[in-house]
């Protein structure tokens, strides 16, 4: 392994890009074509139940941007930081091929399953595909599952925007900026490329004037909010972008977000072309076997949670069967906005990667060790004392030492890089700063969209019992779901009893991604396509496997030891719920591979067997 250390960074951009751009015009294509056979002629939800709210069709170029800004969060950002005490290799190798053949495979076919079921949830695609308990079942895991998962980003978005005025201002700045440009879009015909013109140039002047604004005490004192306040405010934000028309803060503010998002990563890789950074950090680290003080477990199976939306995310599933399905204007576009997306959020999650790698490592495990456990791990491994720490912390004015979660490392790491740009000396406080307000801004995109979507499971679930809540425009039951769903990880967050249970974000993501495989696998099996079913049941299985192996890892040795219960009890109930479905699934496989019915569906499709659309 040793000729593996010390690789140039520029490498690693090459072999990803290439990677990923072949992918894309081979094994995407195919699954479009040939899996999936998306057909331009079937008519999308977003036309057939087009209601100006929810459902609405939207320009490709604008959805691709909402479904991404919406599936990028934290985990392509933190995930492969934290995951960079195993080395850089392992991480690298887990986002190129699970990101092509499992994570860009999973956005596609529940995107598919959901365009197919009138772009309702996954759980209602259980129901119909597999049957009513197994729905309920998976309706009540999935809505575990987000609610923890909103929590936990929420408190990461918090720990990013806490006492950072200038990158508060700019994300509160995107709010208004993303108005005018709904408005734009929706009233004025093919205006796409105006809106994001002023959009472009208004979240640039609130960068630059931000920055310069918060140089003034009295305004910069307006904007030093503490955590309460910004629980508050999430909690209502997140409410107003479930309640509000889809057209008019979400889409934009997420296509507005997608600019600062995949601006930034390109500025990044930019950075390593003109830098040239060369990998600090070893191909394999002595902490492969576990042991490590950022992630306790081996490599093998804990590559596979820590690095969960970079490489496959169950999150995703939540998207791809919430909004985004009810604003597809044509099936083709299925390849481009949920194959594209994912294989860019891999791009991003590698360049996350290379910028915490680039660290001595020294540095980077004095930066996510807590201060309380630091002495001990340096008296075991005097040779990753930190180098440039005080540097850094000198340059932008804030203590690295024990700041753990990845935000700080990437945020480090990104300044490091731009820093060593031509005529960007001294200016590394700026670009630390910049960073944090990149990863709020990549955080709160997927918190917006997921209450949305949590919505709509709430809505379906009560339908089940009061039918007029299955009326997607009646106001009185979006407001209740909206507060009922907002409260339950509004509350968590703010008496912050949930900010223990991050941990468990990388189990119950995963549990979600094999289940959204396991489940539209059937559908697959459905429309006699069983051959190429294999595409997704193999990483489906394989994720499920591995999933219930870190799950009672983590429990057995990591939570029961510690005396975490209540973890620990969260973690059991999670995998139980999603091994009651898994069984279920894999029986309807059974009874599907031995029909020889051919019904012609509403699509016009050859099945063994008709189901509720």
């Amino acid at each position: 392994m040793e000729f593996l250390n010390g690789v140039n960074a520029l490498t690693l951009v090459f072999v990803s890009l290439l990677v990923f751009a072949i992918a894309y015009r081979t094994y995407g294509i195919f699954m479009a074509n040939k899996v999936l056979k998306l057909n331009a002629n079937n008519v999308t939800p977003a036309i057939e139940f087009a209601d100006g709210k929810d459902y609405v069709a939207t320009n490709k170029n604008v959805l691709f941007g909402h479904h991404f800004a919406a599936i990028a969060a934290a985990g392509p950002l933190v995930g492969p930081v934290l995951a960079a005490q195993f080395g850089y290799l392992p991480g690298t190798l887990w986002i190129l091929i699970g990101c092509v053949l499992g994570g860009g495979v999973h956005d596609m076919i529940v995107l598919f399953a959901s365009v197919r079921h009138k772009g309702e949830s996954l759980a209602t695609i259980a129901s119909k595909e597999i049957g009513k308990g197994t729905g309920i079942i998976a309706g009540f895991a999935i809505l575990f599952i987000l609610i923890l998962t909103l929590a936990g980003l929420s408190l990461a978005c918090i720990s990013a925007m806490h006492e950072a005025s200038w990158s508060l201002f700019t994300v509160i700045a995107t709010m208004p900026i993303a108005v005018i440009m709904g408005l734009i879009m929706r009233y004025k015909k093919n205006s796409v490329t105006i809106a994001s013109i002023i959009g472009g140039v208004l979240l640039i002047a609130s960068i630059i004037g931000g920055h310069s604004l918060m140089q003034i005490k009295e305004i910069s004192d307006i904007f030093h909010w503490n955590i309460k306040t910004i629980s508050i405010s999430i909690t209502i934000y997140g409410f107003l972008a479930s309640v509000l028309p889809v057209w008019l803060l979400l889409v934009p503010r997420d296509y507005l977000s997608t600019y600062l998002k995949i601006g930034t990563i390109l500025m990044l890789a930019v950075g390593v072309i003109f830098v040239h950074p060369t990998l600090q950090m070893p191909a394999i680290t002595e902490f492969i076997n576990g042991g490590g003080p950022v992630i306790g477990g081996p490599v093998l199976p804990f590559i596979f949670i820590v690095i969960a939306c970079g490489a496959i995310s169950g999150f995703h599933a939540v998207i791809a069967t919430g909004t985004t399905p009810k604003m597809l204007n044509n099936e083709k576009e299925i390849l481009f906005v949920g194959y594209g997306a994912m294989l860019v959020e891999g791009f991003v999650a590698l360049m996350a990667l290379i910028a915490a790698c680039t660290l001595v490592p020294g540095d980077y495990f004095a930066i996510n060790t807590p201060k309380e456990l630091y002495d001990s791990f340096l008296a075991q491994n005097p040779s990753l004392h930190a180098v440039d720490l005080a540097h850094f912390s000198e340059k932008i004015g804030v203590d690295l030492h024990g700041r753990t979660g990845g935000a700080v490392s990437l945020a480090v790491g990104m300044a490091h890089i731009f820093n060593k740009i031509p005529f960007m000396d001294d200016v590394m406080a700026y670009w630390y700063n910049f960073a944090i307000m990149f990863e709020a801004v990549f955080i709160l995109t997927a918190i917006d969209a997921g209450t949305r979507v949590g919505r709509f499971f709430l809505q379906e679930m009560i339908g089940t019992v009061v039918p007029k809540f299955n009326d997607k425009n009646w106001m009185p039951g979006i407001i209740i779901c909206s507060f009922i769903f907002t409260f339950s990880w509004g509350y968590l967050v703010y008496t912050g009893n949930v900010s223990s249970i991050w941990p468990l974000f990388g189990i119950s993501n995963q549990l979600l991604a094999a289940c959204g495989l396991i489940v539209c696998t059937t559908m697959l099996i459905r429309l006699n396509r069983k051959k190429y079913a294999l595409c997704s049941a193999i990483p489906g299985v394989f994720m499920a496997v591995i999933t219930f192996w870190a799950g009672y890892e983590q429990v057995v040795n990591i939570y029961l030891p510690k005396q975490q219960y209540l973890l620990a009890s969260l973690a059991i109930l999670a995998m139980i719920l999603m091994f009651i479905v898994f069984i279920n699934t894999f029986k309807r496989w059974s009874k599907l591979l031995k029909m020889e019915g051919a019904y012609t569906d509403h699509y016009g499709d050859t099945v063994k067997e008709l189901v509720e659309r």
